[in-house]
């Protein structure tokens, strides 16, 4: 019996997993798992540097929007089997994983590929958040520059 693709998405306050979201595209159909892991870095600009990244989500539009990227990417690159992607939310520090995703496919140019593309289509549809914190104690809203809003403007705001 063939294995049918499976798309997992989650939403987490808790620290990701590179492992879990390996294993849960892995396939002995596929010879290529293809990752992505976005980090939080210690940006540093007019004398403040980056502590840390507060993330908020319309969660229920996230996943509906990571159902349609799953689908797009399939039809773009029919040949790929899982999709995984998980994202934090709340405070993340410097250092630790934002967003962790993979695809499982039966050769690597494909998959790799699709993450770079899903990578940029989660950027700019998500409705995902983030907050900088910068060692100052101040904090301002980051607009991804993939959004078609996107001005490229930062809101400060008091800690």
């Amino acid at each position: 019996m063939e294995e049918p693709p499976r798309d997992i998405f989650r939403l987490s306050h808790d620290w990701l997993s590179v492992q879990e979201v390996v294993d849960s595209v892995s396939s002995s159909r596929c010879g290529a798992v293809s990752v992505f892991i976005g980090a939080t870095r210690e940006d540093q600009a007019e004398g403040r540097k980056v502590i840390g990244l507060q993330y908020e989500a319309y969660e229920a539009m996230v996943q509906s929007e990571l159902s349609r990227l799953a689908g797009a990417l399939r039809a773009r690159w029919p040949s790929l089997l899982h999709v995984c992607i998980h994202h934090r939310l709340g405070w993340v520090k410097v250092g630790e994983a934002s967003v962790v995703m993979a695809i499982s496919s039966p050769h690597r140019q494909d998959g790799q590929e699709a993450i770079q593309h899903a990578v940029t289509q989660l950027k700019a549809s998500a409705p995902i958040w983030k907050k900088e914190v910068y060692d100052t104690h101040q904090s301002s809203w980051k607009e991804n520059s993939e959004c078609s809003w996107s001005q490229g403007e930062e809101l400060l705001t008091d800690p």
